[in-house]
């Protein structure tokens, strides 16, 4: 199956560092976002992806082309200029990285790379999200749920403290940043290829509106909750919070 891992947006509330690099590109314990991502999918044996790229897209593109040396030991012939690379780890995936505009939104990227996507269904997820998601068991979900979309489902703590009163102003009860009710959508999707009839290449379909609306509105959409970790990397604070539990060993989006 294969998967896409959107990597176009700019990442505006992350300017500190993406105003140099795109998001995806944006490092956790030293490498890309992206780089993590790619390699929890690999974990199940998912291993193909599409890359549909805007916002300083050539970085990516550089970052893959010289993924090798940069992961490898290698013996350069002085004379001949031939370069053998030796070992090297993740050099059993393949990526297809595809210009589809800087000003594009997810839905018309996604359309944008339909042609490389050859499987009856392909996952798609953002570029800077990770997560301890067992993605076979969402595979798994996804075909039995029998609906032409899934989406996983977290559910995110308050940002702030919550109170109850009675109509006096005594407080019953007191929360500290409690866990909601609801549901987020955290990305990690699977659809079925008749989903791309629902795109438009229009730079301004996005997924998350009319495609995915649509899919809800004629009970075509599928939730697999997540009770587990998961973490989005879209402000400074994500970053270095992300990054500190790296260095404390906290690792729980790391397979293999």
């Amino acid at each position: 199956m294969k998967v896409i891992i959107l990597c176009g947006g700019k990442g505006t509330r992350l300017r500190e560092e993406t105003e140099y690099k795109p998001k995806p590109m944006v490092e956790i314990g030293g490498r890309p976002v992206m780089w993590h991502i790619m390699r929890m999918y690999a974990y199940y044996g998912f291993k193909d992806f599409i890359l549909p790229l805007g916002y300083k897209g050539e970085l990516i593109k550089q970052y893959f082309y010289d993924y090798k040396m940069r992961n490898s030991d290698f013996t350069v012939d002085l004379k001949s200029g031939n370069v053998v690379a030796h070992g090297g780890a993740d050099t059993d995936r393949t990526v297809t990285l595809a210009d589809t505009g800087e000003e594009t939104l997810k839905g018309a990227r996604i359309k944008r790379v339909a042609k490389y996507i050859d499987t009856e269904r392909f996952m798609v997820t953002y570029g800077d999200g990770v997560s301890d998601i067992d993605i076979g068991k969402l595979a798994a979900f996804h075909k039995a749920s029998g609906t032409i979309g899934t989406f996983t489902g977290v559910r995110m703590p308050s940002r702030f403290g919550t109170v109850k009163t009675d109509d006096k102003g005594n407080i019953l009860s007191w929360q500290e940043k409690p866990v909601l009710d609801e549901y987020i959508n955290c990305g990690f999707f699977v659809f079925k290829r008749e989903f791309l009839d629902y795109l438009s290449e229009d730079p301004s379909c996005d997924l998350e509106k009319e495609p995915l609306t649509r899919l809800a509105e004629e009970k075509q959409l599928s939730m697999y909750p997540h009770n587990g970790f998961w973490q989005c990397m879209d402000t400074l604070r994500d970053h270095q919070n992300l990054n500190a539990m790296w260095d404390r060993g906290e690792r729980p989006w790391v397979r293999g």
